[in-house]
C-alpha cells in the first residue's frame, strides 16, 4: 500500500515563540519514505531531534510572528499484518524492558482506575481476543462528536461522557488494555478513510511479541496507516506544541492512495 500525504499549517504568534513540530511520517522498517519535502516560513532556529522511543523525529523551530508549514510525502507501507484476535498476550514477567512503561497509567490514561471494570467486562477473554473485544466495546459505546473534548479530557472523562474524537477513542482503548496487563500506547498516523481528514490517533498494542495498530473509531485500517510518532498518550504525539500563545489561521491534511 502506497499513500500520498499533504499537510499544511498556518499559525500566528504575538511574540517570538519556540515551537515543537511532529508531523513527518517516520522512517522506520515497516514503512518506506519514497519521497518527502517540508517547507517552512522563515524561522530563527531549526533543529531536528529524535522523537519518543526513537520513532520518527521532532523539529524545534523558533518563529517570529508566523509559522507556515507545507509537508508532502509518499510512503510505502510494508508492515506485517496479523489477525490480532489470534495473537497471545506476553506475560508481564516476559515483556521486553522498553514495553514496560506502556503498562503504567499516564496523564490521559488512568488505567489503574479501570481494573475492576475490565475484570467484570472482559475477564473471560485472553490476549488478542480480549483486545479486540475492548476495541469493539469502545466503538459501540462511544459516539464520534468533534468539539466535545479539550486538551484536558482524559479517558475517564470520555468513558463517562461516551463522546469524543479519535484521540479520545484511543485513550479509552489504551486505558482498558493497560488495565488488563497488556502494553498499549498511542500512535499518531496519516490514514486513508478518516473523515473528516486530519492528523489521526490510534492505539498500538503489544501482542505476540510485536506492536499492532488498532483504530477504535473503525475508520482506518492498519495496512493504510503511515505512522508519525508514538507515546504514552496524546501529550507525546502533538503535531504542534507552542511554548507561548498561538493562533490557528488554517490547517489541512490530505491522504490519498497512490495507484
Amino acid at each position: 500500500m502506497k499513500i500520498a500525504i499533504h499537510a499544511q499549517l498556518d499559525y500566528r504568534f504575538d511574540r517570538p515563540t519556540d515551537v515543537l513540530l511532529q508531523l513527518e511520517a517516520a522512517a522506520i522498517p515497516e514503512q518506506i519514505i519514497d519521497d518527502a519535502h517540508i517547507d517552512l516560513s522563515e524561522t530563527e532556529h531549526f533543529a531536528r531531534v529524535s522523537a519518543h522511543d526513537l520513532i520518527g523525529e521532532r523539529i524545534w523551530v523558533r518563529v517570529g510572528s508566523e509559522l507556515r508549514v507545507d509537508y508532502q510525502a509518499t510512503v510505502s507501507i510494508n508492515r506485517i499484518l496479523n489477525d490480532c484476535q489470534a495473537l497471545p498476550a506476553v506475560p508481564p514477567h516476559q515483556l521486553p524492558g522498553e514495553t514496560v512503561q506502556y503498562l503504567m497509567p499516564s496523564r490521559y490514561c488512568p488505567s489503574d482506575q479501570f481494573q475492576s471494570f475490565v475484570r467484570a467486562e472482559f475477564d473471560a477473554l485472553e490476549g488478542g481476543r480480549k483486545v479486540i473485544a475492548m476495541r469493539d466495546w469502545v466503538h459501540s459505546h462511544l459516539s464520534y462528536v468533534p468539539g466535545v473534548s479539550t486538551s484536558d479530557t482524559t479517558a475517564a472523562d470520555t468513558f463517562i461522557r461516551r463522546q469524543g474524537i479519535c484521540r479520545d477513542y484511543a485513550h479509552v482503548l489504551i486505558t482498558l488494555v493497560r488495565a488488563a496487563g497488556i502494553p498499549a500506547r498511542i500512535a499518531s498516523v496519516y490514514a486513508l478513510g478518516v473523515e473528516p481528514q486530519d492528523f489521526h490517533a490510534v492505539a498500538e498494542v503489544f501482542l505476540g511479541g510485536e506492536w499492532h495498530l488498532v483504530d477504535a473509531t473503525g475508520m482506518a485500517r492498519e495496512a493504510a496507516m503511515a505512522k508519525i510518532g508514538i507515546g504514552r498518550d496524546a501529550a507525546d504525539i502533538a503535531f504542534l506544541t507552542a511554548y507561548g500563545s498561538a493562533v490557528l489561521n488554517s490547517q489541512s491534511v490530505q491522504v490519498q492512495a497512490v495507484p
